[in-house]
């Protein structure tokens, strides 16, 4: 909901906050500042996650994620703004991590992958429905869509009544007291290390079309806050495809799956630079985000699969944490490559060539990188 929720207001908020000095770099931040607070605060929901339980913190997490996704509705300063966005954060960090490492307990093999991969789905598809809902709140005013997080209550009713706290001897029972797993002795590092580096480098690609599509569309003569939801919505339905065509090639190695989704990112990309109307656009946008929603399963499976139950709360936590930071500076290198490469479009054909880069270097690691599973 950061980012997808309100990617189509952006425009909108740019202009309320155009007096503000450096409000092209600011406003932005409204999505992305919880991706900071991700990127700096997973590894400790992890930690705690291991020590604590995974559904005891993630049932707390709800209520200050609600309370704080709300706040800028009641507030005009974009620093206090940018304030509850960093509570947001620090909640959605808990939430994201805590989840993610449930799923890693409660299900293993081939099994864990498809569930690792149905949630990316359901996440894809989420955000098909949130790129409209935010459009067509964002046509009442740019506070509007805030008020989708009070939904986070209705989050935490479905984990009260479906989940567990799972014992690390048998997942399937409820455990009568925290783990307390503290050590970081069995940590598989040198294989870990390798996930994290790319996740961080490709999450800078995949957040770009998310955050940037609704400028470009907007650059292009497309200014309603929901036409602009609906058709960036449209072309985001290559990321739930994506993340379908993953799930038949689950077993793959996960590096060469990386180098052929990079390609489709750059093709995406060097499609939406040379792009002279709407249309064109999102046709890349399209191919980008087909490629997207391929990525992300193989990233979050490869990582997963490295770790055992008494490190997965901190794997996972680091693993969130890379995806954050990529997200963060995802808004940052679009704009320094857009203020030095004559404006967003120039920016697109950057990205894509570093796509491809990336791909070349994931070709000739096939080789030396090899996922274990567990």
């Amino acid at each position: 909901m950061a980012i997808v929720l309100l990617a189509p207001i952006l425009p909108q908020m740019i202009e309320e906050f155009r007096t503000v000095p450096n409000y092209e770099y600011w406003v932005p931040m409204v999505l992305t500042f919880p991706a900071l607070c991700i990127a700096l605060l997973s590894p400790v929901a992890g930690i705690l996650g291991d020590y604590y339980g995974r559904r005891r913190i993630l049932l707390a997490s709800f209520v200050g994620y609600a309370a704080f996704g709300i706040a800028p509705i009641f507030l005009s300063d974009l620093t206090w703004i940018l304030a509850t966005r960093v509570g947001v954060g620090v909640f959605e960090a808990l939430i994201m991590v805590l989840t993610t490492t449930m799923i890693g307990d409660y299900f293993k093999g081939d099994r864990r992958d498809r569930w690792l991969a149905a949630q990316t789905a359901t996440a894809s598809i989420s955000a098909l429905i949130f790129f409209n809902l935010g459009g067509q709140l964002g046509a009442f005013g740019w506070r509007t869509p805030f008020w989708v997080y009070l939904s986070a209550f209705a989050m935490m009713a479905l984990v009260i009544l479906f989940t567990w706290e799972p014992k690390e001897d048998n997942p399937n029972a409820e455990a009568a007291e925290a783990p307390h797993n503290a050590s970081w002795d069995r940590f598989p590092w040198a294989r870990f290390i390798p996930v994290l580096v790319a996740t961080i480098y490709s999450s800078v690609f995949f957040y770009t079309v998310q955050i940037q599509a609704s400028v470009g569309l907007d650059q292009l003569g497309m200014t309603n806050p929901a036409r602009i939801g609906f058709f960036t919505s449209v072309a985001s339905i290559g990321v739930p495809l994506g993340t379908l065509i993953y799930s038949r090639l689950t077993g793959r190695n996960p590096v060469m799956l990386l180098m052929v989704e990079l390609v489709m990112l750059a093709t995406g990309f060097s499609i939406m630079a040379l792009a002279q109307s709407p249309t064109s656009f999102l046709i890349g946008c399209f191919i980008n985000q087909l490629g997207a929603g391929m990525l992300l399963p193989t990233l979050l499976v490869w990582a997963m699969s490295q770790l055992d139950f008494e490190v997965r709360g901190r794997g996972a936590g680091l693993w969130q944490g890379s995806l954050a930071l990529g997200q963060f500076l995802c808004p940052v290198v679009v704009t320094f490559l857009s203020k030095n490469f004559s404006g967003l479009f120039s920016a697109f054909l950057a990205l894509g060539i570093a796509a491809a880069v990336g791909a070349l270097v994931a070709m000739v690691s096939i080789p030396l990188l090899r996922a274990k599973e567990v």
